[in-house]
C-alpha cells in the first residue's frame, strides 16, 4: 500500500527500512489512521522518520504524493479565519470559569464525531457562540475557545492543523542538516573548536573540589581550600575566506561566518584573512583584495604557528591554469609558485586544515578539475549544518 509514497520518501532522502515501512502498513490495518489523511500524516511522520532534521524532506514528499487528496474531516482555510480569535482570550477564559461551576454532560465519541463531519459539510459562514455550528465560544462539543470540556479542538494558535497546513507551511526547512547556515548555526557548530588547557601562565583563580577535600581530609578534617588555574580554550583558530568573482553571491554567507567566530570568544587566538580563487603569496587584509592591502604567506607562516587550526572556505571554481601555473595569479603576485605549490605548503606547515565549500560539485566532477584537486590535498565539506560540524569533529581529531 502507497509504494509511490515509499518511493518518493526515498527520492527525497529519507532512509526508511522495511522494517518501519512494514510497522506503518500494520498501523493502517489497526485502524490508527481513522481515515484520516491529517492523521496518517502524522502516524507516518512519527514512525518513518527518525529525526527533526528530516521532516521537512517527508513533507516535501508527503506533498509531492498526495497534494490534492482532501478528505471530509480536512478544515477549509475558511473555517480556520474564522476560529482564528486571539482577541477574544480574555473572554474565554471567564466563560471557563462559568462552565467549571456547571454539571458536564458526558459526550459519546462515535456521535460528536459524526456531527463533526455533518457541520464541515454544511456550514458556509462564521459563527461565535450557539450550541450548533462549529464556531468560538460556544457549547458544542467542536470549535475553539468554546465551553464544552470535552469533543473536537479545532484551530487556534496552538490546534491540531491539517497535514497539508504543516506541508505547506515548510515550517522545518530550517531543521535541516543540509541546508546553508545561519549565524545562530554558525556559533553552536564552533563551539566544537575546544581543546581546554590549564598549563596557561594565569592566576589560580578557580576552586579546586577534588584537591580541597583530599587536602581536608589529611589536614584531619580542618578545611584546607586548594585552588587551581581556570581551563581555558587553547584552540587558535585561522580562518581563510576566498573573496570576489563566484564567491559574490555567498558574501552574506561568509559574513555570517566571519561575525559567529569573532563572537566567539573563547578562542585563545583568532586571524582572518582573504584570498581570491585560490592562496599565492599574498593574503588580503580585508575582503575588498586590494593590492598593498596584504601580509606575506610566508609571514604567516613565520608568525602564526602550526598549532593554529586552519578552516579554508572558497568553491574552488578557478581555471586549472590559476591553480598550476606559476603565473595564473592575476590579482597580484605568486612569487614563482603556482597556487597548487602554496597549497601544499600550506598543509606541509599546519597540521590541521579543512576547506568549506558553498556548492561542493557530488564526487569527483571532471568539469570542476581544481575543485577535484583540491579535495584530494585537504578534507573538504560543504558549507551546510552537516558539513560544518563534520568538518569542526575532524579538525578536533587526533589524527592528522
Amino acid at each position: 500500500m502507497f509504494s509511490k509514497f515509499f518511493y518518493t520518501l526515498k527520492a527525497k532522502g529519507l532512509h526508511v527500512t522495511l522494517t518501519e515501512w512494514l510497522t506503518l502498513q500494520e498501523a493502517l490495518n489497526q485502524g490508527l489512521c481513522n481515515s484520516s489523511l491529517t492523521d496518517f500524516y502524522y502516524t507516518a511522520r512519527m514512525i518513518l522518520v527518525k529525526s527533526e532534521t528530516e521532516f521537512d524532506k517527508f513533507d516535501m514528499a508527503f506533498d509531492e504524493v498526495f497534494k490534492g487528496i482532501q478528505s471530509e474531516n480536512e478544515i477549509s482555510k475558511n473555517m480556520l479565519r474564522w476560529l482564528d480569535k486571539s482577541d477574544m482570550i480574555d473572554e474565554f477564559h471567564e466563560e471557563m470559569r462559568n462552565v467549571m461551576n456547571e454539571e458536564q454532560v458526558k459526550v459519546d465519541k462515535e456521535d460528536v464525531e459524526q456531527k463533526f463531519k455533518d457541520r464541515l459539510r454544511d456550514q458556509d459562514s462564521e459563527h461565535n457562540g450557539g450550541s450548533f455550528w462549529i464556531g468560538t465560544m460556544g457549547k458544542t462539543s467542536f470549535g475553539n475557545m468554546g465551553g464544552n470540556m470535552g469533543g473536537v479542538r479545532v484551530g487556534g494558535s496552538t490546534g491540531y492543523q491539517s497535514a497539508f497546513q504543516v506541508v505547506g507551511a515548510r515550517k522545518y526547512r530550517d531543521f535541516r542538516d543540509d541546508r546553508i547556515l545561519d549565524n545562530r548555526q554558525f556559533q553552536v557548530a564552533l563551539r566544537k573548536l575546544r581543546q581546554f588547557s590549564t598549563k596557561l601562565d594565569i592566576p589560580k583563580t578557580e576552586l579546586d573540589i577534588d584537591g580541597t577535600i583530599d587536602k581536608t581530609c589529611n589536614n584531619g578534617g580542618c578545611l584546607q581550600i586548594v585552588m587551581e588555574r581556570p581551563r581555558k580554550n587553547a584552540v587558535k583558530l585561522l580562518l581563510l575566506m576566498d573573496s570576489g568573482g563566484t564567491m559574490i553571491p555567498y558574501s552574506n554567507l561568509l559574513n555570517e561566518l566571519f561575525q559567529s567566530v569573532h563572537k566567539s570568544n573563547h578562542y585563545k587566538d583568532v586571524k582572518t584573512y582573504y584570498f581570491h580563487n585560490c592562496i599565492y603569496s599574498k593574503l588580503y587584509k580585508t575582503p575588498e583584495c586590494e593590492n598593498g592591502d596584504w601580509i606575506d604567506t610566508e609571514w604567516m607562516f613565520r608568525n602564526l604557528d602550526s598549532d593554529y587550526k586552519v578552516i579554508i572556505v572558497g568553491d574552488a571554481a578557478m581555471a586549472p591554469e590559476e591553480l598550476y601555473s606559476t603565473s595564473g595569479n592575476y590579482r597580484g603576485p605568486n612569487d614563482g609558485l603556482s597556487g597548487m605549490e602554496w597549497l601544499q605548503l600550506m598543509k606541509k606547515h599546519y597540521k590541521k586544515i579543512v576547506w568549506l565549500n558553498p556548492k561542493m560539485a557530488p564526487g569527483h566532477a571532471p568539469w570542476r578539475e581544481a575543485e577535484t584537486a583540491i579535495k584530494e590535498m585537504f578534507p573538504m565539506y560543504k558549507l551546510t549544518v552537516n558539513g560544518l560540524n563534520q568538518a569542526m569533529v575532524k579538525l578536533m581529531t587526533n589524527k592528522r
